[in-house]
């Protein structure tokens, strides 16, 4: 495996490749990897001749700086899983490289009603943040196919958004997310919790498979009604529980009945022991 800090080497290496006739696949990521990574990894190489991951924790997506401190680093670790997934090539940028001339935002995402709502609502700033980084390595990689998982439902959305905007024929697959044997959703700030705090985190998923499971027969408004008040008896800051449906055009509506198809369950919640804030989702 290939292992890039600067821009400049990066991409005449991915020139190389492309003259070559090689296909690319990207995998972008904030490293803590775990086994939901390496399936991107895995799904790239399927579908790839030369698979490229990026490693970078971008500070500009953070809207909370404690977040930002917290967020875990493993990058030996990282490294190893990704050579021995078979991964081609690693972009390990610093800050500097990234943003060279400050963190200000040079350019502003119409990402419409997505970013008011959820995660948007939630964390203010968060998916300008995401445009910013996603925008600039999709220029320096130029890949064929992105892939992500579906853990991060709503930053797929953007993403999706986001080729359209700078108009890019870039193909985004969108991976299942992958689970621990009890149902939880990988993801690295689940290294941040304690053996008490990793069982109540699969709060969440409880919470969604029992709206799963009852969507046909109870209410929307009082399945998330019962769902909040659990979570938060459970210990957790309850940011949203709610049920969507995703349109044509990307946006999202929040339906009254299951009439509406494709339905998601979507959840986020903050584990008050641990201060760490946790998502899921699952299709209905």
């Amino acid at each position: 495996m290939y292992l890039f800090k600067r821009k400049e080497e990066l991409e005449r290496h991915l020139t190389t490749a492309r003259h070559a006739g090689k296909r690319i696949g990207f995998v972008p990521t904030m490293g803590a990897l775990h086994r939901g990574h390496i399936s991107l990894i895995n799904a790239a190489k399927e579908n790839s001749d030369l698979v490229v991951c990026s490693i970078f924790v971008n500070p500009t997506q953070f809207n909370d700086p404690k977040d930002f401190e917290k967020y875990p680093v493993t990058i030996d670790q990282d490294v190893l899983q990704l050579t021995e997934a078979g991964c081609d090539v690693l972009f390990l940028p610093s800050v500097q490289e990234m943003y060279p001339d400050g963190l200000t935002a040079k350019m502003q995402y119409d990402f419409g009603t997505l970013e008011t709502v959820l995660e948007g609502a939630a964390r203010p700033g968060h998916f300008q943040g995401v445009g910013q980084i996603v925008h600039q390595l999709l220029n320096l990689v130029q890949p064929d196919k992105l892939f992500m998982g579906q853990k991060d439902l709503q930053q797929c959305l953007i993403i999706n958004r986001l080729l359209k905007i700078i108009d890019s024929h870039v193909e985004l697959v969108i991976c299942p997310t992958q689970r621990e044997n009890d149902g939880l959703a990988m993801s690295s700030r689940n290294m941040r919790l304690n053996t008490t705090e990793r069982v109540n985190a699969l709060r969440l998923y409880q919470a969604l498979s029992y709206i799963k499971h009852h969507y046909k027969k109870e209410g929307f408004k009082e399945m998330k009604e019962k769902a909040i008040n659990e979570l938060k008896t459970s210990g957790f800051e309850v940011d949203y529980v709610e049920l969507i449906s995703i349109l044509e055009d990307g946006s999202v509506i929040f339906p009254e009945t299951a009439a509406t198809t494709p339905l998601y369950a979507v959840v986020a919640a903050k584990e008050v022991g641990s201060g760490v804030r946790l998502i899921d989702n699952i299709m209905l």
